[in-house]
């Protein structure tokens, strides 16, 4: 089992599709560092040699932002838009979709859990 960026990437995988289970990487940038390493994208995991890995994490470490200092850094830019008191940030402290999104209906990822408000009871007219 091939460790990269402190993940272990499942064996049975191809290439390809093995290193985007490191959080920051997609199809194509795994596509473009396999090509830099010199690895077949259809190979699998399990079948790279040790000098292929530490080809692949050398790329990585050297050429991506990746993991743990991504996110960071998307943490810090969270917290320097509330900061700030921008629209996005006011957004964010309040649990609210940030882009745009309509929340009389949906929404309810952002918002959580429906919390029920009770209807006005109707006043009883007497005679």
């Amino acid at each position: 089992m091939a460790r990269i960026a402190g993940i272990d990437l499942p064996k049975n995988k191809r290439s390809e599709i093995g290193l985007t289970y490191i959080y920051g990487l997609s199809r194509s940038s795994a596509q473009k560092i396999l090509s830099a390493a010199g690895v077949d994208w259809n190979k699998r995991i399990g079948e790279l040699s040790d000098d292929e890995v530490a080809k692949i994490r050398s790329i990585i470490t050297s050429d991506y932002k990746v993991e743990g200092a991504l996110r960071a850094e998307t943490q810090m830019n969270i917290k320097r838009l509330m900061d700030i008191n921008c629209y996005r940030g006011l957004r964010h402290r309040k649990g609210l979709p940030v882009r745009g999104q309509r929340t009389r209906t949906n929404a309810r990822s952002r918002k959580g859990k429906r919390k029920t408000v009770a209807g006005k009871k109707k006043a009883i007219a007497k005679k």
